[in-house]
């Protein structure tokens, strides 16, 4: 995977310049409870720590032992520590569940998130390899209070990847709680479908249906299909 900075990125209104780029990490980023520790200091743009992120997981990517045969494992678990490093899981599945958070007790949220976790994990891991070979751009970040968005683009052979992080500011530490790609929020879509088993069941069919793994994300499997 190459990397194409842009120095021009700032804070602000959406510029004209080229756009930028991550998925489960990538987002993908896959993607996706404040798990590990704060790596953006409150001096860093987001876009600086977005940036500092797609350099750690480009750097596993690109790591020729890494690629070696039967280590696919321990390189996704790399990328997965890297994330968790970033991303504001807890944030990510109490948006995506909506009201019936509320209700949850702190047993069963942190059973939620954790499968929430899980979901995301399952989704995008197997994923990330497909974008060793794509460029990154680099656009800018349009700020609203404490929360801010930063567009990205993955550019590679076969298709481009409109990707936008949504970072919140949490004690001066940028932390991602949204990843929309190709215009779809990885959080509204888990929201559109656990909505609806909620409402056509139950909470706890919800939950059962996390459990056995059934849930995907239909967005980013739109986007990647060849």
């Amino acid at each position: 995977m190459k990397q194409i900075s842009n120095s021009t990125a700032s804070t602000g209104a959406i510029s004209s310049e080229p756009r930028l780029g991550m998925t489960w990490a990538v987002t993908v980023g896959m993607v996706m409870l404040l798990i590990g520790t704060p790596v953006a200091s409150a001096e860093q743009t987001a876009t600086e720590s977005v940036r500092s992120t797609m350099d750690e997981v480009i750097h596993i990517l690109n790591t020729e032992e890494l690629n070696q045969p039967g280590r696919s494992v321990e390189r996704r678990q790399k990328i997965e520590h890297v994330i968790r490093q970033r991303v504001s899981y807890e944030d990510m599945a109490k948006r995506a569940l909506g009201g019936p958070w509320i209700e949850l007790t702190d047993i069963e949220r942190q059973e939620f998130v954790a499968l929430f976790v899980q979901l995301l994990r399952d989704a995008f891991a197997g994923r990330i390899d497909n974008y060793a070979d794509e460029q990154v751009l680099y656009l800018s970040e349009q700020r609203e209070e404490n929360c801010v968005e930063v567009r990205t683009k993955l550019s590679g052979p076969k298709v481009d990847t409109l990707l936008d992080f949504r970072l919140v500011d949490k004690i001066g530490h940028w932390y991602v709680y949204d990843v929309v790609i190709d215009g779809a929020g990885i959080v509204s879509n888990y929201h559109a479908q656990f909505a609806s088993i909620i409402r056509d069941h139950s909470y706890a069919a919800l939950v059962s249906k996390m459990k056995a793994k059934t849930l995907v994300v239909k967005a980013f499997e739109t986007t990647t299909a060849p």
